[in-house]
C-alpha cells in the first residue's frame, strides 16, 4: 500500500512554485511553503491569493473551499520548517548548483524518511539527487504550467529510485486529480523531450526563411488540428526557457537535433523573450500579454496578378481527389473530372452526392446549393475535357513517374495560361514542372486528407514558378476558404517536415523502452495538449504512410535522426499498418 503523504514542503513560490502549492492544498494536503525570507514568502501566497480569487470568480472554487484551503498553507522564510514534512518539492530557478545546494540542505534538515522531489523540466535527476545522502528517495515530480490547470504530472525515477517512493509520489499525484506518467531519467522526461526537438525544428525552418512565423504556425494549427503554432509555443514558454531546456536537453543526449537553433540564442541575448517581455517571434502589446499586435515588417503577400479561374480539371478519383472536386464544386467552379473509366466515373460523382447529401441532412448545406454544386460537376474518361480548363489540379498515385506522364499530357492539352498544379505530399514538385514546357505555370498545392474539412493547403513554389502562378492559388484557395501557406519545394513541405520526425522520436522513445505508448501518447495529449498522441495519430495516418513519408525525409536531408525507427520498420514488414489492417500500435480487432 502506497502512503498516504499528508504535508508537504514547497521550496520555491514563484510562479510554478504558488501553482503547485495550490494544487497540494486543494487536494487536502498540508502545506509548508518556503521562500528565501519572509517577505518572499508573503508575495508567493500573494499568487496564490490572486489565483484562487479568480478560481471563485469563475465558479471553479467556492468560498468556503478556498478559506479551507488557505487553513492548510503556512508560509515562511525557515528552510527547517519542513523538517517533519513526508514530501518536500523544490521549485526554484533551473540551476544544476543551486538545485544541488539546496538538496544537500533539505538532506540534513529532514527526516530520514521524507521523499525529496524536483519539479525540474530537464535537469538530471540523478545529478541532483547524489547530492543527498538519499538517493534512493530522491524523484522528479514534473509539474506543468499552469500547475493549476494542466493535469499532466510527470513522475521521474533513477536508477536507484526505491520502488516504494515511486508508488508513494504516484498515489499523490492521483490524489491530487492529476495525471501521473512515469518516465526515466533522461533529456526532456517524455513530453518536453518529444515537444522541444519539434519547436527547435519550427525555429530552425523559420530561421533559414523556408516559411514566414504566421505560415508556419498556421500550417500545424490547420494541417494538424494543434491548438497553438510551434512558434507562438516558443513565445509562451518563453525563448529564453526554452533555449535552456534545449541546452540542458543536449548536453544530456548529444543529439545534434537539440542544439538550440541559434536564433535562439540570438533573440534571448537581445531579450526578445517572448510574452513576458512583449516580444519574440511576434509582437504583444505589453509585456506578459497574451495579445498580439500588427508587425508591418513581417507581413508578406503573393506579389503576382491572380490570373481569373472559373473552370478546374481534376484528375485521379481517389478519396483525396473526390473531395477536391466536392471543394471546388461547392465554391462555385465548374469542374471537370477525369478517372479511369466510367465506374470510377460513377463511384466518384456517387461519392460526391452522399457528402453533400450528409451536409444537407445535418442543415449545413440548403438543397438549392446542393443541386447548384452538383451541376458544375462532370465526369469523363477522356483527358480531352481539361482543353478548356483554367486550373488542373492532379491528385493520383503517389508516384514520380506516374506524375511525370501527366504532366507531359498536360502540355499537351491544357490552353495557355492554364494553372497546372499536383497534390504531391511527399515528391518533388519540380520534377513534375519539368516534364512540361511551361514550368513556370506548375505549382503544388497540398490539400489535406479530409479536403473538405480541412483547412489548410500547402502552396509550393519550385524554382521555376511564376509569381502570377502562386497568386492565383491563392485566390482559389481565398475561393475555396482554404488558408493557404507558402512553402519551397523540399521534402515533407512545411507540416510533413515537423510533424514526422515528432512522430518517429516518439517510436524510438517507445522501442528504448523509456515509456510505454499509453504514457506517451498521455503525455503529449494532457502536457502539450494536442488533439492526439503520437502512436493515435500514427495508427490512423497508416504506418506505411507515415514511413514512406520519413524515407522521403531523410532521403533528402541525410539527418541521421531523422532515419526511421526500426520498430516502425518491422511493424510494416509484418502487415501491422494501423487502423486500417486492424493493428498498428495497438490491436483494434480487439476493441
Amino acid at each position: 500500500m502506497a502512503r498516504d503523504i499528508t504535508t508537504v514542503g514547497v521550496v520555491g513560490l514563484g510562479t510554478m512554485g504558488a501553482g503547485i502549492a495550490e494544487v497540494l492544498a486543494r487536494g487536502g494536503v498540508r502545506v509548508i511553503g518556503v521562500e528565501v525570507d519572509d517577505d518572499a514568502a508573503e508575495r508567493g501566497l500573494a499568487r496564490m491569493r490572486h489565483s484562487t480569487a479568480r478560481a471563485v470568480e469563475r465558479g471553479k472554487l467556492t468560498e468556503d473551499e478556498e478559506r479551507a484551503l488557505y487553513e492548510r498553507v503556512t508560509v515562511g522564510g525557515d528552510p527547517a520548517a519542513v523538517a517533519d514534512a513526508d514530501l518536500v518539492l523544490e521549485a526554484v530557478p533551473e540551476q544544476l548548483d543551486l538545485k544541488q545546494e539546496l538538496f544537500a540542505r533539505l538532506d540534513r534538515i529532514c527526516c530520514p524518511d521524507t521523499i525529496l522531489a524536483t519539479n525540474t523540466s530537464s535537469l538530471s535527476v540523478t545529478e541532483l539527487s547524489v547530492a543527498t545522502g538519499r538517493s534512493a528517495r530522491v524523484v522528479g515530480l514534473h509539474f506543468f504550467n499552469p500547475a493549476p490547470v494542466m493535469p499532466l504530472v510527470e513522475v521521474v525515477r533513477t536508477v536507484v529510485t526505491e520502488p516504494d517512493v515511486l508508488d508513494d509520489v504516484v498515489a499523490l499525484a492521483e490524489k491530487l486529480g492529476k495525471q501521473p506518467v512515469v518516465a526515466g531519467d533522461r533529456a526532456g522526461f517524455i513530453a518536453n523531450g518529444l515537444l522541444f526537438a519539434y519547436l527547435n525544428h519550427a525555429a530552425a525552418m523559420f530561421e533559414e526563411k523556408y516559411a514566414t512565423r504566421g505560415d508556419i504556425d498556421a500550417a500545424m494549427r490547420f494541417g494538424c488540428g494543434l491548438p497553438m503554432g510551434p512558434l507562438a509555443v516558443l513565445d509562451l514558454v518563453g525563448i529564453d526557457t526554452a533555449y535552456s531546456i534545449l541546452q540542458q536537453m543536449y548536453r544530456q543526449s548529444r543529439d545534434r537535433l537539440h542544439a538550440p537553433a541559434p536564433i535562439l540564442k540570438q533573440m534571448a541575448t537581445a531579450g526578445l523573450l517572448g510574452r513576458k517581455s512583449g516580444r519574440g517571434f511576434y509582437r504583444y502589446d505589453e509585456p506578459g500579454s497574451s495579445r498580439v499586435v500588427p508587425d508591418p515588417g513581417a507581413a508578406t503577400a503573393p506579389t503576382g496578378t491572380a490570373r481569373d479561374v472559373r473552370s478546374v480539371g481534376v484528375v485521379g478519383s481517389g478519396t483525396m481527389a473526390t473531395g477536391i472536386v466536392e471543394v471546388f464544386a461547392k465554391a462555385g467552379y465548374e469542374v471537370v473530372f477525369v478517372a479511369r473509366g466510367d465506374a470510377k466515373v460513377a463511384a466518384v460523382t456517387a461519392a460526391v452526392t452522399r457528402s453533400l447529401d450528409k451536409q444537407v441532412q445535418r442543415g449545413r448545406l440548403a438543397e438549392a446549393d446542393r443541386d447548384a454544386a452538383l451541376g458544375r460537376v462532370t465526369g469523363t474518361t477522356s483527358m480531352e475535357g481539361l482543353a478548356v480548363v483554367d486550373l488542373v489540379v492532379e491528385a493520383v498515385v503517389e508516384e514520380l513517374s506516374v506524375k511525370q506522364a501527366l504532366f507531359e499530357n498536360f502540355d499537351d492539352i491544357c490552353k495557355p495560361g492554364a494553372v497546372l498544379a499536383t497534390t504531391t505530399s511527399s515528391l518533388p514538385v519540380i520534377e513534375c514542372a519539368m516534364a512540361t514546357k511551361r514550368p513556370e505555370d506548375v505549382v503544388g498545392m497540398h490539400f489535406f486528407n479530409p479536403a473538405p474539412v480541412m483547412r489548410l493547403v500547402e502552396v509550393v513554389r519550385t524554382v521555376t514558378t511564376s509569381d502570377d502562378a502562386v497568386a492565383t492559388i491563392h485566390e482559389v484557395c481565398r475561393r475555396t476558404r482554404k488558408h493557404a501557406v507558402d512553402c519551397g519545394d523540399r521534402a515533407g513541405f512545411i507540416v510533413n517536415a515537423l510533424l514526422f520526425p515528432y512522430l518517429n522520436d516518439a517510436v524510438k522513445m517507445l522501442q528504448a523502452n523509456y515509456a510505454s505508448a499509453d504514457e506517451i501518447d498521455t503525455a503529449i495529449k494532457t502536457g502539450a495538449g494536442f488533439p492526439m498522441g503520437p502512436f493515435e495519430l500514427l495508427d490512423v495516418v497508416g504506418l506505411d504512410v507515415s514511413l514512406a513519408i520519413e524515407q522521403v525525409l531523410f532521403a533528402e536531408f541525410r539527418e541521421p535522426g531523422w532515419a526511421p525507427a526500426t520498430l516502425l520498420e518491422h511493424l510494416v514488414t509484418a502487415g501491422y499498418l494501423g487502423r486500417k489492417t486492424g493493428r498498428g500500435f495497438r490491436d483494434y480487432a480487439k476493441k
